[in-house]
């Protein structure tokens, strides 16, 4: 039987989950119609904002539906630069991290072609952010800055930010800051009402629920450009038909993880420091990558010196495990770690990383699988070797 250790990508849809969305996948109407039947899908929408609302400790009018995390990334990003230089262009400047998404890379990119100037805060070897850089960089010019986006944990190696020291910083020079939290939530406590952010993003297919559901949490007091026009559904900021049964098995999802976020991260935390001790044992050269960084409790990404990441996850894969390089954001396109290299690691060792990530389903059984299916895949990644 394959054991499926990938939960960073996509986690397998909860039982109760499936009954909850397959249940109003019948609701017929469309949730901005007035009629009866309209009425009755707005109320799955409502419902669902507020326990997605709850789950978050946000506002239920903070939470803007959409399609999922790379969408809530690119209208958080987009929106506070063009809501932030609207009629003119005063404050060119975008602040992110080279260890990000690419839903927030490439959407900080596509803004540098329109205009924009962007700084990247430092990262030390363990992925985490140099907040005196930052304070430093505002001092000097955080008139000109539009926002920054930061991600609360890295997808890739679970490396944790410190978000409210990073707001606290930003707030004291009026900067609004995002943050990408498709990765955190669900796993540690993420509390947007205590975080000082503008705007956070969090998608359902990470935690339970189902693909195609997600929300930008964006505080009251903060506007954003639309990037999607026709209609002007959810405060303007995100037209389309709204996803009444997604929402609510969103909703759902949410309301599981946050009740059982306390025991699971126990439990995939003792798990994950099993996973670690036995691939220390079979591979003592292998290394951690967060070191002694705070990290989520469900993420284990390792670098196999001399090893191609590629073929290890091949071999693995052919041994009924499945993991991971990183991100599974990148249209299939096999390449050197970005997160890593931005770390400081050269091009073989950023080509030779496995990341683990447990879910809810996750059992001892499934690391020991892990545990037990390693020293024959890395033999034979040793002996493919580094690709050129």
């Amino acid at each position: 039987m394959a054991v499926y250790l990938d939960n960073a990508a996509t986690a397998p849809i909860r039982p109760e989950v499936v009954e909850v969305f397959s249940k109003h996948l019948q609701v017929v109407g469309n949730p901005s119609a007035v009629n009866s039947f309209g009425q009755a899908a707005r109320r799955l929408v409502e419902e669902a904002r507020e326990e997605i609302a709850k789950a978050l400790n946000a506002d239920r009018n903070e939470i803007i539906f959409l399609s999922g995390g790379t969408e809530a990334d690119n209208l958080a990003v987009k929106g506070l630069f063009e809501a932030r230089n609207s009629p003119e262009m005063a404050r060119p400047v975008v602040i992110s991290v080279a260890t990000e998404h690419h839903a927030v890379i490439e959407a900080v990119e596509a803004l540098e072609k329109r205009g924009a100037e962007t700084w990247w805060i430092p990262v030390d070897e363990r992925g985490v952010l140099n907040l005196v850089a930052l304070e430093s960089f505002l001092a000097d010019r955080g008139e000109s800055v539009a926002l920054i986006s930061a991600m609360w944990a890295n997808n890739e190696t679970g490396v944790i930010t410190d978000i409210p020291a990073l707001t606290a910083i930003a707030n004291k020079y009026g900067v609004p800051v995002h943050s990408d939290a498709v990765a955190a939530f669900g796993h540690i406590p993420v509390d947007f009402a205590a975080s000082g952010l503008a705007a956070l993003s969090v998608t359902a297919h990470k935690i339970g629920g189902p693909v195609g559901i997600g929300a930008l949490v964006v505080s009251r007091a903060t506007q954003l450009g639309a990037q999607i026009h026709g209609g002007g559904h959810e405060r303007g900021m995100r037209s389309g038909t709204l996803n009444a049964s997604g929402a609510k098995a969103f909703g759902a999802a949410a309301t599981i993880a946050v009740a059982e976020l306390d025991a699971e991260s126990a439990r995939l935390g003792r798990l994950v420091e099993k996973l670690v001790g036995g691939v220390a044992a079979i591979a003592p050269e292998a290394r951690f990558s967060r070191a002694d960084a705070p990290g989520l409790p469900n993420n284990a990404h390792f670098t196999f010196a001399g090893s191609s990441g590629d073929s290890l996850l091949f071999l693995l894969d052919r041994a009924g495990v499945a993991v991971s390089n990183g991100s599974a954001c990148q249209a299939g396109v096999s390449a050197a770690s970005h997160v890593l290299l931005a770390m400081g690691r050269d091009v073989a060792e950023a080509s030779g990383c496995v990341r683990v990530t447990l879910g809810w389903q996750s059992t001892e059984a499934d690391v020991d699988a892990f545990l037990a299916a390693l020293p024959q895949a890395l033999e034979g990644a040793r002996k493919a070797g580094l690709p050129n």
